[in-house]
Parts: C-alpha cells; structure tokens; sequence
C-alpha cells in the first residue's frame, strides 16, 4: 500500500487559481505539505487559498516573469525557517484565451505568448529551484503538459501543441542534467478533462456528438477528473518514485 507522506515538504504549485492548480494545491496542503501556490488571477487564487486552509501562502505571479518568480521561489525559501523547495510543479499554462485559426492567420505575439507561458514559465521556475534543490541533494520537479504534446490539439491550436512538445523535451533535458543532485523531473500528459472555464467552453462548443466522440474514442469510456492528475502528480512528488526520472505519464483514459 502507497501512503504519500508530504508532512513539512515545501511545494510550489504554479496555475494555482483553478483547475488542476487548485486541485493540486488542495491535495497537498490537505496531506500535510507547506503549498506556495501563485497565479496571474489573485481572486481565484484567493478561493483556492480559502479551500486549501492553513498550509496554503499564495501569491499574485506571471511565470513568465523571470524577476517575478525568483522573488516568489526565494519567499517560499525563506518561510518557516531557510530550506529548499522539496517539490515544484509546473502547472500553468494553456491557450491564454486563443482559438483554433488557420496557420497563416497567426500572429507571432500570439504563437509567442503560449510559448512563453507553457515552456519559458516552467523553465524560469524550474530555474529557480534549482540551487537550493542541488544544496540539499534531492527534489521533485514536475511538469503538467497535455495529450496534445504527444500528438495533436483538440483546440486546433498550433502554437499549443508545440509548446507543449517543447515542455516535455524540456522535461528530459532537466532530468539529465539534474539526476546528479537526486533531483527527478517528470511530466504528466492529461487527456481531456473538464476543470476549469476554458475546458467548460470547449466542452460546450463540441456540442452532443463531439462529446459523444471524444469519450467513446477513450479505453476507459469516459472522461477523467482533476483528482486522477493529482494522483499522478502526488506518485512522482513521493518517496515511492525516488528512481523514476525523466518519464511523462499520460493521464487521459486510454486514448
């Protein structure tokens, strides 16, 4: 029997303002973890905090301020007595609000700016925790990408499943360079799961016989929860995945 013991672990949890981020950051405070939880959306953030209890300190942050993370990462440090962050999972991300368009009609900002949030922002935090990570000779770094970075985007969005890919090799590079340290990095793919208001909407524009489709498409015949990532991202967080590096968990039903 696995028993996922987080008691005192320090973990930062990114994206944390709904979704699996909230989720996540519920799970972890409630088995015992000290959670920095931070995200661009301070109300939502504020909600999660709320349902997360004592163990939760949060903070309004863009990951994909470089500035902004090494100031949130070093807070988190200093908390409760001087000690590295044990656990980091990178969990923000996304489509920033974009819809599936024709190639040619793409604007660099646009392609950029998912970049910058799926793949700059866990590199920066990843970046971050590092040295105090590499000092006390052990850490859990875990990447939440999507079945997308495997193969296509249900959104039609280019830039998505390329930032996506991106994150995933980002993933491998980071647990060869630091296994040395005891550092694992892992990476959990989701398929699709209705968790927050942008997978509600994409949801809702499939329509009866997409919906119909997409789970019927799925081994399991139906669609997953946030809880079923949040099991796979306490698995690699555990002692119980001491040896297990550089893998990416796909979380989708079987599709």
């Amino acid at each position: 029997m696995i028993i996922f013991d987080f008691q005192n672990r320090k973990v930062v949890i990114t994206g944390a303002a709904h979704g699996f981020g909230r989720a996540l950051t519920v799970a972890f405070a409630k088995e015992g973890a000290q959670v920095f939880a931070c995200d661009v959306l301070g109300d939502e953030l504020a909600e999660t905090s709320e349902l997360a209890g004592g163990n939760c300190t949060t903070g309004t942050v863009d990951v994909t301020d470089r500035k902004a993370v090494q100031a949130f990462i070093g807070s988190a440090e200093e908390a409760a007595g001087k000690g590295a962050i044990d656990i980091l999972v990178n969990n923000a991300g996304g489509v920033l609000g974009q819809v599936g368009r024709p190639l040619e009609e793409i604007a660099t900002e646009d392609w950029q700016a998912i970049f910058d949030v799926n793949v700059s922002g866990a590199f920066y935090c990843a970046q971050a925790v590092a040295p105090g990570m590499k000092a006390q000779g052990s850490g859990r770094i875990i990447n939440i990408s999507s079945g997308a970075g495997l193969g296509v985007s249900l959104t039609g969005i280019q830039a998505y499943a390329s930032a996506k890919a991106g994150q995933i090799g980002l993933t491998r590079q980071l647990a060869h360079e630091l296994g040395t340290w005891g550092i694992t990095v892992n990476n959990i793919a989701p398929g699709f799961v209705r968790s927050n208001p942008t997978t509600e909407r994409q949801w809702e524009a499939m329509g009866e016989e997409r919906q119909a489709q997409l789970v019927d498409g799925l081994k399991l015949k139906r669609l997953g929860s946030p809880d079923d990532i949040v099991h796979a991202a306490m698995f690699f967080a555990s002692d119980q995945a001491g040896w297990i590096t550089a893998q990416v968990l796909s979380v989708d039903g079987g599709r």
